[in-house]
């Protein structure tokens, strides 16, 4: 779990750095120019490591360069805004692919329930949707803070909230005929 967390922290670093200066500095051109820099910092330092970059890798920081250029051009925070929601939609259609979520499941879940699993894995899918959705929605506004709150609290909140759900339901399905077979 440690290491998912600290996987999409590197994904969006830039994100992050451009909040913080932004809402440190106020400046739009500052914050989005430093995750710029930041964004292809990240690549060379990778790279300068021997570490093999990734499509993921590489579009992240195509879009931290054309969201940011676009941000420089018009002044404009809501273009680095939206940012995450393209990672959501990107991360969705790759949800989309039938029993993706198989192969992070215990043995047990796997074997017991693979209908489930796989209805989970669309869920999934179309939860990543909807948070990006809204992630556009909350950046048409321009509001940093409430952005800050909505990419945080709300999309984070609903994704602890989606994997909590899922693993009672899991556990009590797989629980439940699990004894069924044994009776």
């Amino acid at each position: 779990m440690k290491d998912v967390f600290a996987r999409l922290a590197y994904d969006f670093l830039s994100a992050i750095v451009f909040l913080v200066i932004y809402l440190l500095t106020d400046n739009v051109v500052l914050a989005t120019s430093v995750a710029v820099a930041g964004a292809i910092g990240q690549v060379v330092y990778a790279r300068a490591k021997g570490k093999s970059l990734n499509f993921m890798t590489y579009a992240s920081l195509a879009l931290v360069i054309v969201l940011g250029a676009v941000t420089l051009l018009t002044n404009d925070p809501r273009f680095m805004l939206a940012k995450p929601a393209i990672a959501h939609f990107a991360i969705g259609v790759i949800m989309l692919k039938r029993g993706w979520m198989l192969r992070y499941m215990p043995p047990v879940v796997a074997e017991n329930v693979p209908e489930y699993v796989t209805a989970a894995g669309y869920a999934w899918a179309a939860l990543m949707f909807v948070i990006g959705i809204g992630t556009i929605a909350v950046a048409t506004t321009g509001d940093v803070k409430l952005w800050a709150f909505y990419v945080s609290a709300v999309a984070g909140g609903a994704k602890i909230l989606a994997f909590t759900v899922q693993y009672a339901v899991f556990r009590l399905i797989v629980t439940s005929r699990m004894r069924a077979a044994r009776a």
